[in-house]
C-alpha cells in the first residue's frame, strides 16, 4: 500500500464525489484548493452540470478519462457503492474525507488493490506535505 505522501505526490486526476457548487461547503473549498495546486478535478454530483468550471458527472462510471484518486464527501453509509465504482473504473486510491470512514468498504477497496485513506482531509495533507497555501 502506498503512503499518503505517495498518493498525494503521484496523483494527477482527482474525482471529487459529492462536490458542491456552494463555495461555503468543505467539498468546494478542498476541490478549489487542489485545482489551484495543479490537480485535474472531476466533479461527481448528479444534481449540477458543472462545478469549478469543470463538467460534473452523475457517477464515477460516467467519467470518460482515467482517475487516480476518488475523494469522497458523502456519508459513511453511502461509501460502499462509490468504492465499487472506484474499483470498476480502475482508480488507484479511495480517499474518505475528514470525519468519513467505512471499514467494510475500505476492506473491499484494499482487496481490489486500491490504496485507502479514511478520516483525513486531502487539502490538509497536501498542505502538510507541500506547504501549500
Amino acid at each position: 500500500m502506498r503512503t499518503i505522501e505517495e498518493i498525494v505526490g503521484q496523483a494527477k486526476t482527482i474525482a471529487v464525489v459529492g462536490l458542491s457548487p456552494n463555495p461555503e461547503r468543505a467539498s468546494y473549498e478542498v476541490a478549489s484548493y487542489l485545482k489551484g495546486q495543479g490537480y485535474r478535478i472531476i466533479p461527481v454530483n448528479p444534481t449540477v452540470p458543472e462545478v469549478l468550471g469543470e463538467v460534473s458527472y452523475p457517477d464515477l462510471v460516467s467519467i470518460p478519462t482515467p482517475v487516480d484518486v476518488v475523494d469522497i464527501f458523502r456519508r459513511p453509509e453511502d461509501i460502499p457503492p462509490i468504492v465499487e465504482q472506484a474499483i470498476a473504473i480502475g482508480a488507484r486510491a479511495v480517499w474518505m474525507q475528514l470525519g468519513i470512514a467505512n471499514e467494510e468498504a475500505a476492506r473491499r477497496a484494499r482487496e481490489a488493490g486500491l490504496d485507502v485513506v479514511m478520516d483525513r482531509c486531502l487539502m490538509v495533507e497536501h498542505r502538510r506535505l507541500h506547504g501549500g497555501e
